[in-house]
C-alpha cells in the first residue's frame, strides 16, 4: 500500500515517542508464555476477514474512547498491531498519552505475521 507523505510524517513522530518490536518478537512472546495483551486496531471488517489467535479489537478509530473500559490496567503489556504497523504506532502513541505505560507497536503488522506463515483464526 502507498502512503501519503503527510501520513507519514505523522506515523516517523509517533515512532520517535513509542516502543516498537516486530513480528518474531511477538511469536517469541507467546512462546515463552509472556503475559500481554493483543490487541487489533484495523477496521472490524479487516478484524472479521482474520486475525492473530487470541487478539481482542479495538479499532483504531476508537481506542482511546474505549481504552479504558477495555485495558483496565494502565501498567499492563499491550502490543497493538495493524495491517503493516501504521495505525498501530498512531494508536500506541495515543495509549501512552493516556497514561498506559508498557504499550508496544508490532511492525509489519497482520501482513508479517501471515507472510510469516503463522497461525491466524477467522475468516
Amino acid at each position: 500500500m502507498k502512503h501519503s507523505a503527510k501520513f507519514l510524517t505523522i506515523v516517523d513522530d509517533a515512532r520517535s515517542r513509542i516502543e516498537e518490536c516486530g513480528v518474531e518478537d511477538v511469536r517469541r512472546m507467546r512462546e515463552a508464555g509472556e503475559a500481554f495483551v493483543l490487541v487489533d486496531v484495523r477496521e472490524e471488517s479487516e478484524f472479521a476477514n482474520g486475525r492473530i489467535p487470541g487478539a481482542i479489537h479495538l479499532g483504531k478509530g476508537v481506542i482511546e474512547r474505549d481504552a479504558e473500559e477495555r485495558l483496565a490496567d494502565p501498567d499492563a503489556t499491550i502490543v497493538l498491531y495493524c495491517g503493516g504497523g501504521y495505525r498501530s504506532a498512531l494508536a500506541a502513541d495515543n495509549l501512552q498519552k493516556m497514561g498506559y505505560t508498557r504499550v508496544i507497536s508490532m511492525d509489519g503488522g497482520y501482513r508479517g505475521w501471515t507472510q510469516a506463515g503463522l497461525p491466524t483464526e477467522g475468516g
